[in-house]
């Protein structure tokens, strides 16, 4: 048997060299975001913080009663009541507009976010793709800070509008009025996919798919784009604008001329399976390799990833690398402690 020591030592040199890899992308869940308590909530504390936010009484009190029945978090909730229809139902509506009033005045504190993107941002590669199951806008926010430029899928101001083109241009820098434009060695774009949505984005029945300030009241007669329920997490995925995006997550993993060699996945307990079933096809690739960095997964996950032999799993209690399982680590799975070693 390996010694704790050991196993330790092993763990944090095995991490430090696949952070260092070629093609490295990332995939951010909530735990990225929640900062020790100062950033945004963990999904088990959204109910209790935005219940009272929901206007509908009835309704409101419908999804309790799925909670109380023995659901498991309001996507569950969600989906005992979605009926599976072309016409999703307007629970899921109340809860997303919830969500948005919960979120937007918030503004946590950006020094974690800012070191994560200024640091990748820095990678020898043409660009970094960043995977986020988020709603919020820290890596937005973070970035301009930063001044690191980042692609969305968005064009525009104070409501731009999609188009996924822009993750396929390249900038050309002029280093004169006289000189050929050369690719711009300054500095590597940011290509930030949000899987599930996000504050901001909406759909105009007139303008399509629009995104406005992240603290911004939307205008009326628009639908969020945020997909909490796991039914409709299936369904909308094939939908402008999620489709798009998520043939580009698929081809990171597995379809493209030059997938990523490694995924770091952080904050994300794994529990969403139309996810997982894109990461798990790209283990079957011999080059490929994924990280798992969170404070706890549930014994289901744990069985699932920590066994494969391309995978390094880092948890509070326990960890892995390559099969192999030993104690956890005291801080290694932590975001803010990822942030300064990518």
């Amino acid at each position: 048997m390996v010694a704790a020591s050991d196993f330790t030592s092993e763990l944090e040199a095995k991490v430090t060299q696949q952070l260092k890899s070629q093609r490295v992308g990332y995939l951010l869940g909530a735990g990225s975001s929640y900062l020790d308590g100062n950033g945004y909530p963990l999904a088990d504390q959204l109910w209790d913080r935005i219940k009272d936010k929901i206007v509908d009484a009835a309704k409101r009190d419908d999804i309790q009663a799925k909670l109380n029945g023995g659901a498991n978090g309001i996507e569950h909730a969600l989906d005992l009541l979605d009926d599976g229809g072309a016409t999703d139902t307007p629970y899921r509506h109340l809860v997303t507009a919830a969500l948005a009033e919960d979120f937007m005045p918030m503004y946590p504190p950006l020094d974690t976010h800012t070191e994560f993107v200024g640091r990748i941002a820095l990678r020898a590669d043409p660009y970094v793709k960043v995977f986020s199951l988020n709603y919020d806008p820290l890596i937005e926010r973070a970035a301009e800070i930063a001044k690191c430029r980042l692609v969305d899928g968005f064009i525009g101001h104070e409501h731009a509008y999609f188009n996924p083109a822009v993750f396929t241009e390249t900038l050309l820098l002029s280093r004169g009025p006289r000189a050929r434009p050369s690719l711009s060695p300054a500095g590597t774009p940011i290509h930030l996919y949000k899987l599930h949505g996000s504050m901001g984005w909406y759909d105009c029945p007139t303008r399509g798919v629009r995104r406005c300030a992240f603290g911004r009241t939307l205008p009326p007669g628009v639908a969020r784009l945020m997909i909490p329920p796991d039914r409709r997490k299936v369904s909308e995925v094939v939908r402008p604008p999620y489709s798009p995006i998520w043939t580009a997550f698929r081809g990171a993993m597995s379809h493209d001329a030059k997938p990523l060699m490694r995924l770091v996945a952080a904050g994300y307990g794994f529990l969403d399976e139309h996810v997982n079933d894109v990461v798990d096809s790209a283990l079957a690739r011999p080059d490929f390799r994924l990280l798992i960095f969170a404070k706890a997964l549930s014994d289901t996950a744990w069985a699932r990833w920590s066994t494969k032999t391309n995978t390094v799993v880092i948890t509070e209690n326990r960890c892995a690398i390559e099969g192999t399982t030993g104690p956890g680590h005291a801080d290694l799975w932590k975001f803010e402690q990822l942030a300064n070693k990518v």
